[in-house]
């Protein structure tokens, strides 16, 4: 089964008023701006069945609430099994690809915990930069770079980059570097070998790494040639080629002196051979890079950058809505903003619990920063890299403690910031938020 939602008739001319009104001249001027195929696109506008991912991108596009426009195509409906959907204009060959969403359409939230689901009526698309990104992949051996300190949505955005690369028919890799085991992650080769065996897993094609390993080339030049000589030439479509969670190498500066240069390389060689325009790089990150590299072997002054911040008060007030709160006016809004800020995962956190009446937001205000607040574990976390490294529970307190901004020694600042207990303003930092101020200072 593959196509699952369709426009109800009785909302086919809403649509196809809405076409124009955003500016698409023509339903071909929708496909080639959105990446997908006219006959999609057709089939939509005219009431047919599309897959459930397309369908919400669409009318996002076209500033349409698909879930006031959609009706349940009946086939689709009765070959769904536990409310997931397998999502169509998938490669056979492409691993690890997004191949199911939920499809619930009036969904009970879940806990916020790590990445927001593809399909979750609770993630806020990240304006402009989905579609940023979008229109880079498509360029013969781009990079992307996406920043932002922990929790701060980083993964929900690569997912759904993810998922629009499977339906433009493109090749994923996906590796998250906090998975290596530390002993790999501290030696080069064992690292290059890791990346190029589960890059040939995902893309369902034998490791083979010894045919193509030279000890007397050495494991850079090695790998470089097993994407040259076997993985690229194995595919016939571009190669997205993602790394999240990079800033851990940084924790191993040998390591990353040889590694994110020879990713400079690729991009690099992109410009001058054919074959590596195939391959589109994304990385991933919580900090600065505090690696000392020279400027032109360093992957990061080179490429689209991707800042993600906190919500605004437009996208909080909308996320509350989305949980069935009422806050029109926008006061329990600035409420929350001045506690937690626009911290995603703080909010949907303090959001989900409002939504099922758990408690107040009086009674959450008040409790926020306690052991019985709803933030505990989150705290509790903190404090345990806090107690782990000694340094950083240092600079905290120097930060929360001062009256106005200060600086501090820049790796200290990177690895605060990228566990969002501090914001960075130029030279000097601040608190990230009013819950850390009250939570570590009591």
């Amino acid at each position: 089964m593959s196509r699952s939602l369709k426009i109800r008739s009785d909302c086919l001319n809403q649509v196809k008023l809405a076409l124009g009104r955003n500016g698409f001249s023509s339903q071909r001027a929708l496909a080639e701006d959105a990446g997908f195929s006219l006959a999609t696109v057709s089939n939509f506008l005219n009431g047919k069945p599309v897959d459930y991912i397309t369908f919400e991108e669409l009318c996002q596009r076209l500033g349409l609430d698909w879930k006031e426009v959609y009706t349940l195509d009946a086939v689709a409906t009765a070959q769904i099994v536990g409310g997931a959907v397998p999502t169509d204009n998938r490669d056979d060959n492409s691993a690890d690809a997004i191949s199911y969403v939920d499809l619930d359409p009036d969904p009970l939230p879940r806990y916020p915990n790590g990445a927001v689901p593809i399909g979750s009526p609770f993630y806020l698309e990240r304006v402009p930069f989905e579609a940023q990104i979008d229109r880079e992949i498509r360029k013969p051996g781009a990079l992307v770079r996406i920043k932002a300190p922990r929790e701060m949505g980083k993964t929900s955005l690569l997912l759904r980059t993810l998922a629009a690369a499977n339906r433009l028919g493109y090749q994923t890799v996906h590796l998250n570097i906090e998975q290596t085991d530390a002993a790999i992650l501290s030696d080069l080769e064992r690292f290059l070998r890791w990346i190029c065996a589960n890059a040939a897993i995902q893309l369902h094609l034998e490791p083979r790494l010894d045919e193509y390993w030279d000890e007397d080339l050495g494991s850079k030049i090695s790998c470089t040639a097993y994407f040259r000589n076997y993985l690229l030439p194995e595919i016939s479509t571009p190669l997205i080629f993602a790394l999240d969670e990079v800033n851990q190498i940084f924790e191993h500066p040998q390591v990353a002196k040889d590694f994110l240069p020879l990713l400079r390389s690729w991009f690099e060689e992109a410009k001058i051979y054919p074959l590596w325009q195939k391959l589109r790089l994304i990385v991933v990150h919580s900090t600065e890079i505090y690696v000392p590299l020279q400027l032109n072997q360093s992957p990061f002054n080179v490429g689209l950058p991707i800042q993600l911040n906190t919500f605004d008060r437009a996208a909080v007030q909308e996320l509350a809505r989305r949980y069935g709160l009422d806050w029109e006016h926008g006061v329990q809004t600035e409420q929350l903003m001045d506690l937690v800020g626009g911290h995603p995962m703080l909010v949907n956190i303090a959001l989900y619990h409002l939504s099922r009446g758990d408690l107040t937001l009086t009674q959450l205000l008040e409790t926020a920063p306690t052991a019985t607040g709803i933030y505990s574990y989150h705290l509790q976390t903190h404090r345990v890299v806090l107690a782990a490294h000694p340094e950083l529970a240092v600079a905290l307190d120097a930060v929360l403690s001062a009256a106005e901004p200060i600086a501090l020694e820049s790796i200290l600042a990177y690895k605060l910031n990228s566990l969002g207990l501090i914001e960075r303003s130029g030279d000097t930092v601040i608190p990230g938020c009013q819950l850390y101020q009250r939570a570590f200072t009591a």
